[in-house]
């Protein structure tokens, strides 16, 4: 019995060797290999067909986006911490709200929550016009040094409350928010073009929210579609 159970325990070492290792194929492969897996088995192939948008995810370096401690983990299917209690969402749930925005090459979009930059970068690659703002500051200057250094100059970030948007550049034909609030901020709800389109997690924070889609229909008339339950960073006020 003893023996048969050092030899099985030694297999399973083997085994998990094999899996783990960083010489099997899967370690082996180059970023743009494990990208190219990403878009395939993470997001194509749950739904998403927006061409513009898998041309996007194909297209951006996201292992530029995450710290090089968990860089391995770069096209997995799961968040990762950023740092300062944040994290990089999942790449499925980046692509899924980006679709919902439904953007043109001269739409301008506003984020709410820079974080790693790597949804704005993500909405660069189909709109030219991407304003992003971060309340946290030295997550905001690492992110915008980091952005301005790897050819995404042309995004324009702000450190600040995100609550209320930006107004300066108002009307946005896009708005999305990537971290959970309680409720709908109003000024977003203002800075959003008649026709425009907000992709915003709403819910109890630390817990199971829903992930709406909101349509400006008019100046009193708002549509609100419920997507799927997500769970998101807190929305952090001044």
């Amino acid at each position: 019995m003893t023996a048969l159970f050092v030899k099985n325990y030694i297999k399973l070492l083997i085994i998990c060797f094999l899996v783990f290792c960083p010489t099997t194929s899967y370690c082996k492969k180059t970023y743009e290999e494990k990208r190219e897996s990403m878009v395939q088995w993470q997001i194509k192939d749950r739904g998403i067909n927006d061409k513009a948008v898998l041309d996007a995810m194909s297209t951006v370096p996201r292992h530029l986006f995450v710290s090089k401690l968990y860089r391995s983990a770069s096209y997995s299917d799961r968040p990762l911490p950023i740092g300062y209690g944040q994290t990089i969402s999942q790449p499925y749930i980046v692509a899924l709200m980006t679709e919902y925005l439904k953007l043109e090459k001269d739409d301008k979009v506003l984020e709410v929550g820079t974080g790693s930059g790597y949804q704005a970068a993500i909405l660069s690659e189909i709109t030219d016009s991407v304003y992003t703002i971060e309340i946290i500051e030295k997550l905001y200057e690492r992110t915008n040094e980091m952005l301005k250094t790897s050819g995404y100059e042309k995004i324009h970030t702000k450190f600040a409350d995100g609550y209320f948007g930006w107004e300066e550049f108002a009307p946005y034909d896009a708005i999305i928010v990537t971290c959970a609030a309680e409720f709908v901020p109003p000024p977003l709800i203002a800075q959003l073009k008649i026709g425009g389109r907000m992709c915003i997690p709403v819910g109890p924070l630390f817990s199971i929210q829903n992930l709406l889609l909101i349509t400006k229909k008019s100046e009193t008339k708002i549509e609100t579609v419920v997507i799927t339950s997500v769970r998101f960073v807190p929305l952090i006020r001044e």
